[in-house]
């Protein structure tokens, strides 16, 4: 079973602001300062879970895992797919950094159908209540 990250986004509210920030074809870099020490279980299909404002509310498939740099310099780059998958909308607390998160307590994916179909707001009011 593949082990994921999961990370807060800072600067965006929503998924589409996500995407606006990144326009580009190439696969996206997350840079972190801590390299994860099992590497091995993340890239056997891990992906990056993304929260935002209190709602895991998409994943990324996670490509490679490199270090970067040296010393006090050195850094962690997560390269991830550029195709966003939408989840379950999960409550998740803040937290510093990124977590490792076990593929049982990972939210579902959402059918593209169900994504299209369910506003987020109303999404997130319905995890709220416990009808979701």
């Amino acid at each position: 079973m593949p082990l994921h990250i999961i990370k807060l986004v800072v600067g965006c509210d929503s998924i589409d602001d996500l995407v606006a920030w990144h326009r580009t074809g190439e696969p996206w870099i997350m840079h972190t300062r801590m390299t994860p020490k099992r590497i091995d279980e993340v890239l056997d299909g891990g992906s990056l879970y993304r929260v935002f404002k209190g709602q895991v509310l998409c994943r990324q498939k996670i490509l490679a895992i490199d270090t970067v740099g040296e010393g006090a310099a050195k850094r962690c780059e997560v390269t991830v797919d550029p195709p966003i998958i939408r989840v379950v909308p999960q409550p998740r607390r803040a937290f510093q950094g990124w977590r490792y998160l076990p593929a049982e307590d990972a939210p579902a994916d959402l059918s593209e159908s169900e994504a299209a179909e369910m506003p987020l707001d109303l999404a997130r009011q319905l995890r709220e209540l416990g009808a979701w």
